[in-house]
């Protein structure tokens, strides 16, 4: 008699353990930027996200210029084993748009209307800087991508975007002149 306490609490310590993970719903575990950005965009690759720009040839246009609803890819590096990929969500001027994208900032974090920096030499979006949640700014390293993969039927959105773009353009323009009219007066 003296086994059976003995005998339930090693059967406790093996199953109960057995039975949550079993009992742990897939939804449970971090989410991952691919199967983020296939949800929320009309791009449908899978695979690490480095491979989507190869993936993406030949089924998808693909380019420098961001468009609303297109998928920046980022590539491989040291710090991003597997690469990147984010949505773009909207265009704010030539070197900056807000992303929508899944653990970036910390495992599984989604993150809607994160701000990135265009900071290659050639403005092509080679090379850019993402917000980064724990220091509430701009990361501090520059992540090298190779571009942005067009869903489908997306020329209406780079239609709206440039529109936009040149509104934000003239706005910014109109601000410069005031306020060099301003440092003028003195």
């Amino acid at each position: 008699m003296k086994m059976v306490p003995k005998l339930v609490a090693i059967l406790s310590a093996l199953i109960v353990p057995v039975i949550a993970i079993v009992a742990t719903p897939a939804s449970a575990r971090a989410l991952q930027c691919v199967p983020y950005a296939r949800a929320n965009s009309q791009v449908d690759l899978h695979g690490n996200a480095a491979t989507w720009w190869a993936q993406a040839q030949g089924s998808y246009d693909r380019g420098q210029t961001p468009r609303t609803g297109s998928v920046l890819v980022f590539k491989a590096t040291g710090a991003m084993r597997v690469g990147h990929v984010a949505v773009v969500k909207k265009i704010v001027d030539d070197r900056h748009i807000v992303l929508n994208h899944a653990n970036w900032s910390r495992p599984g974090m989604i993150e809607t209307s994160a701000m990135a920096e265009d900071v290659s030499a050639a403005g092509d979006w080679s090379s850019v800087r993402v917000w980064y949640a724990p220091t509430q700014s701009l990361g501090l390293r520059a992540s090298p991508a190779f571009g942005f993969i067009y869903a489908p039927g997306n020329a209406a959105a780079q239609v709206a975007d440039n529109a936009d773009s040149g509104r934000a353009k003239a706005v910014h323009d109109k601000f410069q002149t005031a306020f060099a009219d301003l440092d003028a007066q003195g």
